[in-house]
């Protein structure tokens, strides 16, 4: 039932998702809806939470990699994996392309999203942190800058994801970023 409410939400984003396009996919009614998850909102909140773990897993596993490289390309190539994901399961991402796209005053889900993204790239910088300290970077990487660049180019990957980028060309932009971070590399 998430899945398919999550599916309608990438379509559509949350606002142009209505109750009766949920009720009729769901196979629910009304009434069942707002039992369940007490509104339109309650269930885009869920929605949004039961997917949003799959990157959290994603960066979790990625930073028990021994070398940062890796890190960096398990991130990236998961979540493309993710986000090409054939277009009838799902469309780039859903956080991306549904909560970003209605107003952050109209949704708890949005202060969610914000709070994940800064999770999993402070995950992700305290892993860089590491490698800085092991010398497997170079002394004088900045690791918030480069966690920066790392999640500007996942957005950047579900956004070229959901306007139908071919996987190849997002892979081609995984292997390019990693090239240029092997370059910090003592």
């Amino acid at each position: 039932m998430i899945l398919e409410s999550a599916r309608l939400f990438w379509r559509s984003g949350y606002s142009g998702t209505s109750t009766r396009d949920l009720t009729a996919a769901l196979g629910l009614s009304t009434s069942s809806l707002y039992a369940a998850f007490g509104s339109k909102a309650g269930l885009f909140e869920e929605a949004v939470r039961t997917y949003a773990e799959r990157y959290r897993e994603i960066y979790a596993r990625a930073v028990t990699e021994g070398d940062v490289h890796a890190v960096v390309e398990r991130v990236l190539i998961e979540s493309v994996d993710e986000f090409s994901m054939p277009s009838n399961t799902h469309p780039g991402c859903l956080l991306s392309s549904a909560v970003m796209t209605d107003s952050t005053n109209t949704l708890d889900a949005s202060a969610y999203f914000a709070e994940l993204q800064n999770a999993n790239e402070r995950t992700l910088r305290e892993r860089i942190d590491r490698a800085i300290r092991d010398g497997d970077l170079a002394a004088d990487t900045d690791a918030a800058t480069l966690s920066g660049l790392v999640q500007s180019i996942w957005h950047g990957l579900s956004l070229r994801a959901r306007l139908g980028v071919p996987r190849e060309e997002l892979l081609a932009t995984v292997r390019l970023t990693q090239d240029l971070i092997r370059r910090l590399t003592p």
